[in-house]
């Protein structure tokens, strides 16, 4: 019990002072030194058996490895922000989207960019890099208030894109390791459950920014944005629009052969695109690759110290506990997976954690029972990109803090609608709809 309460008391503090504005440097492992103490975790590697599970070791680890596994893409993914940024590519993007759809349709625009891009297989991290400076001159253009930016990128990287049939993001492979299904699993269902979250979701947004914009809330530029003179000429707008392609082509082709290090030479192929097409618009791009790398910097440590906290956790005894009890949920086999995989992906701040950590225990036990394998794949898939977007998951962070320079405050309460709220609502759907014998 002292555990559950260690355990459920650190994740509720650290999503509390995530919310206050406290770096995640400090809050994280703060937090997490309180999950070790109530669940007994020695302090230091000197003070337990060898090999055995501490609080010093496990945070490190989960630290040090998600910036060793992520830095380079993170380093390329926010140059190449960047150097769109700087050539004005973003901008000529931006204006000329807005000619065609109206500048209405701002935050429709940033949606759609950032689900072709998580289709076509880009890193959700990557694409709130890459989309960012163009969603920040759309918002800019029509005059909407930025703190919806985070929440627009989201909501096309992580809803109806990342778990859907089809989809090349982790999410929707690892169930194929432990159910023998493919990536199209489901099929029928998913692309239900894509379209309502894709509609449902959109009208979400739309009424909060009108809602916002009622009450006199308009954009608000900062220092930190690009320089805000008005640029003299612009580069071709579809040309700039080659870099964004050339990073989907790329990633595309490698990502089978070399999975994620295709990013790195994707991201790489769209700064030389960058360079290349528009190379005579640049303001400084010197400039650039410095605060791209700064940038990346600021952003994995945030995340990398939001996993350690993961890392402890996922070494004490209550959370074992807890993974016994989530996996034992009574009632449709459907809605014990679902709730399972949110639940842990909640609390290890990963929905691809919460799949690989609960699947290996569920995944026999439920396909004993007869339960489809295609109808689990795509509901513990949807159901994983639920609960990992609460405030203190790393991709929040990162998305809301580092990229776009918002407040958990400001940012957060759409961004967990559209993030927490629409896909747990998806994965519900997907369910009545098993359970009917659809796609079955």
């Amino acid at each position: 019990m002292i555990g559950m309460i260690g355990l459920f008391g650190g994740l509720a503090l650290l999503i509390y002072l995530t919310m206050r504005g406290m770096n995640l440097l400090i809050a994280a492992p703060i937090t997490a030194l309180l999950v070790a103490i109530f669940n007994g975790l020695p302090i230091f590697p000197q003070l337990a058996a060898e090999g055995a599970a501490n609080f010093l070791t496990n945070y490190m680890t989960g630290f040090t490895g998600f910036i060793a596994s992520w830095y380079l893409m993170f380093l390329t993914g926010a140059i190449f922000g960047k150097v769109m940024e700087d050539s004005g590519a973003a901008d000529s993007v931006s204006k000329w989207i807005v000619s065609k759809i109206g500048m209405k349709r701002a935050a429709l625009a940033v949606v759609i960019a950032c689900a072709v891009l998580t289709y076509g297989g880009v890193s959700l991290f990557v694409v709130a890099f890459s989309v960012y400076p163009m969603a920040l001159s759309l918002f800019k253009q029509a005059d909407l208030p930025r703190r919806f930016i985070p929440a627009a990128l989201a909501f096309g990287s992580t809803t109806f894109t990342m778990t859907s049939a089809g989809s090349p993001e982790i999410q929707n492979w690892i169930p194929i390791e432990f159910l023998g299904t493919t990536p199209y699993a489901g099929w029928e269902v998913s692309l239900i459950v894509a379209v309502f979250m894709m509609v449902f979701g959109y009208w979400w947004l739309k009424k909060m920014i009108n809602k916002a914009l009622s009450k006199g809330e308009r954009f608000v530029a900062r220092a930190s944005d690009a320089p805000g003179e008005e640029r003299k000429e612009l580069p071709n707008p579809l040309l700039s629009m080659l870099p964004l392609l050339v990073v989907l082509i790329i990633s595309f082709f490698f990502h089978d052969s070399l999975g994620t290090s295709a990013l790195i030479i994707a991201l790489s192929g769209g700064i030389l695109a960058t360079y290349i097409i528009n190379r005579k618009y640049f303001r400084n791009i010197g400039h650039a690759f410095s605060e791209g790398a700064l940038g990346a910097v600021i952003a994995i440590a945030n995340t990398a110290a939001v996993v350690g906290f993961g890392g402890v956790v996922r070494a004490t005894p209550a959370f074992e506990t807890a993974v016994g009890v989530m996996t034992g949920i009574p009632g449709s086999p459907l809605i014990g997976g679902a709730l399972a995989v949110a639940i842990i992906a909640g609390l290890t701040g990963s929905s691809s954690g919460g799949q690989a950590i609960a699947l290996p225990l569920l995944a026999p036990h439920y396909l004993d029972m007869g339960v489809n394998a295609e109808a689990l794949h795509r509901t513990v898939s949807i159901s994983s990109g639920s609960l990992d977007s609460l405030p203190q998951g790393g991709y929040v962070v990162t998305t809301i803090r580092s990229i776009a320079g918002e407040t958990h405050k400001d940012a957060y309460p759409a961004f967990g609608a559209l993030t927490v709220v629409v896909p747990f609502i998806g994965a519900a759907l997907a369910v009545v709809l098993f359970s009917l014998g659809i796609g079955i």
